[in-house]
């Protein structure tokens, strides 16, 4: 009698096991393509539904993300298949078997890491960047696979193979231009932190007149951000005449990309006009094992990249562009990631910089870390609550429509890499603010899958990297060289909630005192992510315009604060 009540419940197991049958992929390389005895990596297998772009390309935090997994390999034999199981960790469905049944396009990528046998003894395993910018999709010498069609079937073994028959090919460096010229340089504080040759890039804007003006030194325009290939925002030419209109979904703009091309070239003609600062515009390369960039400051993963920035790659720019080389006469600006950078090398380093325009600034105080206050909230991706488990969000439009929750942003991290290697946002803040870890790795902030905040860890955070608390802390100390040099920008409807951290600074700020803090704080109404200060202009048109807006704001209104009495301010103003 018993037995028979619980058939039911018996055939619904079955049934739902049957329906998930778990696939099995094995998955081998071409080693024609692989230069050493053995692979260390991640290797990640993907499968999505839609088929108008390759798998690598279509995982992302939106809702539209198709399927990732991944796993970490070690002292992999080219010669042997590797089995991926239930063991590898996938996103959005977390698990191989609970993929459903149907067709699919897969493909397969090893994000290749290397042995960095680091100056403090411990020894990491981590995908060293290779020209363009720590992103593992695009990464020289990564291998991958021809995509293919499959199919999920409940009813058969599923046991799937996949030939890594390709391999990315070497970044070609951008040729110098008569007045865009490129350098790179060894970094000695790098290289001895890494164990290895480590190189710091840059990528320089001559001033108009440069050659017809030997004796004349120029201030520095420094520009923050991520991985730039070239000198974003500059084109000497007028835009393509036979260039297809394409639509910008972001911004809902038909022929965005020819309004790229129009403000770049607009530039030029500013730049190269009788009324433009001659000034030398820098954007910098220093991409790292574990982001494009390393946040400009020095850190216990990543290393002293603040000193090899301010100490090593500046002075060489100024030595042979003739830059004037005083701390009055070099200016920070960016946005987002640049414009956290820019903040924080004004605050590290105070008699070093000018002045910095910090727009749409990832988190710069640690009670609003987007979302979640590391000192008083115990969980990252949930509210508290005796019933109810409410997700933060993660992503929103500039009508507050949420597209993906912290969490959801955490796992696709996870399924990425392990131990904060996945190259994107939430592991790369982790691997610049935290401590070494006991395995030689950042600690975490947060349980990846959990979201429990580590107390210890974010109280790290909070003295070495929440940019907020130390300029209050440390007003009394260093307030004299930082009044009126701190200029904040932010949309108040931020696609990352950074706003709300905006908003606690500028309450903090407005309370210092002897001196008072003299500076500038704006936000955009209903204005998202990357807004800079321009209310005359669209989002879409004033990010676009970050060079020729912050360099002739720092030349016109800033120069003479900062400047020490009697310095020369017109030599470089032919």
């Amino acid at each position: 009698m018993q037995l028979i009540h619980l058939l039911p419940a018996i055939l619904i197991i079955l049934s739902n096991s049957i329906l998930f049958a778990q696939p099995t992929f094995q998955v081998s390389v071409d080693a024609d393509l692989i230069d050493t005895d053995t692979l260390q990596g991640r290797v990640l297998i993907m499968l999505s539904k839609k088929m108008d772009a390759e798998p690598r390309f279509q995982i992302n935090d939106g809702p539209k993300t198709q399927l990732i997994f991944g796993a970490d390999v070690e002292h992999w034999h080219p010669a042997t298949d590797y089995i991926f199981t239930s063991d590898s960790y996938g996103y959005p469905i977390e698990n191989l078997k609970d993929i459903p049944p149907g067709n699919y396009q897969i493909q397969v990528l090893i994000n290749r890491y290397e042995y960095f046998h680091k100056g403090d003894g411990n020894m990491v395993l981590l995908p060293p960047d290779k020209g363009e910018g720590q992103k593992w999709n695009r990464k020289p010498g990564n291998l991958y696979s021809t995509p293919k069609m499959i199919r999920i079937d409940p009813s058969s073994n599923n046991s799937i193979e996949i030939f890594a028959d390709q391999i990315i090919p070497e970044v070609i460096p951008p040729e110098d231009s008569e007045y865009v010229k490129h350098i790179r340089i060894r970094s000695e504080l790098l290289s001895d932190f890494w164990g290895r040759d480590m190189y710091l890039g840059a990528h320089v804007l001559l001033p108009h007149g440069w050659d017809e003006h030997p004796d004349t030194k120029y201030p520095l325009a420094i520009m923050h951000g991520h991985f730039p290939a070239d000198f974003g925002g500059w084109r000497s030419t007028p835009p393509d005449a036979d260039l297809e209109p394409e639509y910008s979904a972001r911004f809902d703009v038909q022929g965005y990309n020819k309004i790229v091309q129009e403000e770049q070239y607009d530039f030029y003609q500013q730049w190269t006009g009788p009324d433009f600062p001659r000034v030398i515009a820098v954007t910098i390369q220093h991409a790292n094992p574990f982001y494009d960039d390393s946040y400009a400051v020095n850190s216990a993963n990543l290393g002293p990249y603040g000193d090899a920035l301010t100490y090593e790659l500046i002075p060489y720019i100024e030595e042979q562009f003739r830059g004037i080389g005083e701390g009055w006469s070099r200016f920070v600006y960016g946005g987002s990631t640049g414009g956290w950078e820019a903040l924080a090398v004004q605050v590290m380093y105070p008699t070093e910089y000018g002045t910095c325009y910090a727009a749409c600034p990832d988190p710069i105080d640690f009670r609003a870390y987007c979302l979640v206050d590391l000192y008083e909230d115990d969980n990252a991706y949930f509210l508290p609550g005796d019933f109810k488990q409410t997700p933060r969000a993660g992503f929103r439009d500039h009508l507050g429509n949420v597209s993906s929750s912290l969490h959801s942003m955490n796992l696709r991290e996870l399924a990425i890499g392990s131990k904060s290697r996945s190259g994107q946002q939430w592991d790369i803040w982790e691997a610049v603010y935290s401590p070494l870890g006991t395995d030689g790795y950042p600690a975490r902030i947060w349980d990846k899958k959990t979201g429990v905040i580590d107390k210890k860890v974010a109280e790290h955070w909070k003295e070495n990297y929440d940019l907020a608390y130390i300029l209050k802390r440390d007003w009394s100390k260093h307030g004299k060289d930082w009044a009126g040099k701190i200029h904040l920008y932010c949309g108040d409807m931020d696609n990352y909630y950074l706003n709300n951290a905006v908003y606690l600074a500028e309450d903090m700020l407005h309370e210092l005192t002897e001196p008072a803090y003299d500076g500038e704080v704006d936000y955009g109404d209903r204005a998202e992510h990357c807004w800079n200060g321009d209310h005359s202009q669209p989002n879409h048109i004033s990010r676009l315009r970050y060079h020729s807006m912050f360099i002739k704001k720092w030349a016109e209104e800033d120069v003479k604060k900062h400047a020490p009495e009697g310095t020369d301010l017109q030599s470089w103003r032919y």
